[in-house]
């Protein structure tokens, strides 16, 4: 099962599972958009011809959703007694945040699950890298890259609004990778005065443009200690909706600086289109992995990523905790400001 937002390197974890489970005579079946599928006992049988092709493919098979079964009238009893009825051995759930909760606690209450860590946000605690992220980020340099001639051809300030959500893991990568001027992540309130300060060094150089990087849920302080931050919106599930945060700031420098800015906000194109190599080669590691953990019935854990190696953590040690950037990472982009 793939559940909550789309990432490219999902199918080539499906086809992971599928052959490595095949290879020691077993059979897998799929089961179609999350949770929702498990709730409305949906599923599909998969097979090595239906995972045939699927490495370089973005996106999921299977579908995916972001229904939660915690916000269902008996939800979670509905998808154990769904499970059952399914007559199912083991349930390998692939996942980020909002997936690996529930996981957890339909783990606790004694499904045999294995969960493989998904999200292009990179910030699911106990694992070094996740499903997803680095072709985020590779999306974000690339569009960096094209936005540099821009920018200095016009003499512009250009913003790039990335996802991430809470943690500055796409941010700080992307703008070390792409060369940014600045980057603004969530762990820390950026200081207004130093973006001005950055424009104005630059344009002292004979570099009238600059290209600042912020993650969705930056947070800026202006002069007087006003803090700006993404505004507040809710998803038709009810939970919070980040991003705009790159208008608010380019409304912010156009006033006090009366420069030319432009707004360049990634959103989904992070989520698609075919995973890098590093993100082929991490979801093959991470399916296998999760099909021996199922027959060694080590259930209630997820597969991990520790330096070179893999392994595997309890759900409980991981569910709830967001993985915060690094701050040698952010300390690294630093040295390049301006």
């Amino acid at each position: 099962m793939t559940g909550g937002g789309d990432c490219s390197g999902l199918n080539a974890a499906i086809r992971a599972v599928v052959r490595a489970a095949e290879r020691k005579g077993h059979k897998v079946v799929g089961v179609l958009s999350g949770w929702k599928g498990l709730l409305e006992r949906s599923y599909r049988p998969l097979s090595l011809s239906d995972t045939s092709g699927l490495l370089s493919l973005g996106g999921t098979i299977l579908g995916s959703s972001r229904v939660n079964p915690f916000k269902v009238p008996n939800g979670l009893k509905r998808c154990l007694e769904n499970y059952r009825k399914a007559r199912l051995n083991a349930l390998v759930v692939v996942g980020g945040e909002g997936t690996l909760k529930i996981a957890a606690a339909l783990s606790a209450k004694g499904l045999p699950i294995v969960v493989i860590p998904k999200t292009i946000d990179n910030d699911t605690f106990g694992t070094d890298a996740t499903i997803g992220f680095d072709t985020a980020v590779q999306v974000a340099v690339d569009a960096i890259d094209r936005l540099h001639t821009t920018a200095e051809s016009h003499d512009r300030v250009m913003i790039v609004e990335v996802m991430g959500r809470h943690a500055g893991w796409i941010a700080a990568c992307a703008g070390i990778g792409g060369g940014a001027d600045a980057v603004l992540v969530p762990e820390e309130v950026f200081d207004f005065a130093e973006l001005l300060e950055i424009i104005k060094a630059r344009t002292r150089r004979g570099r009238g443009y600059s290209i600042f990087v912020v993650s969705e849920d930056a947070r800026i302080r202006l002069p007087g200690s006003k803090v700006l931050r993404t505004p507040v919106q809710h998803d038709e599930y009810g939970d919070v909706k980040l991003g705009g945060i790159g208008e608010v700031l380019a409304r912010e420098i156009r006033k006090r600086t009366g420069s030319e800015v432009r707004v360049t906000v990634l959103g989904h194109i992070q989520r698609g289109g075919a995973p890098t190599a590093a993100d082929r080669i991490l979801a093959t590691r991470l399916g296998v992995a999760a099909v021996d953990m199922v027959l060694k019935k080590e259930f209630g854990r997820m597969a991990v990523l520790r330096g070179t190696k893999i392994a595997s953590i309890r759900l409980e040690d991981a569910a709830g905790i967001t993985k915060r950037l690094d701050p040698a990472l952010l300390r690294v982009a630093r040295v390049f400001f301006g």
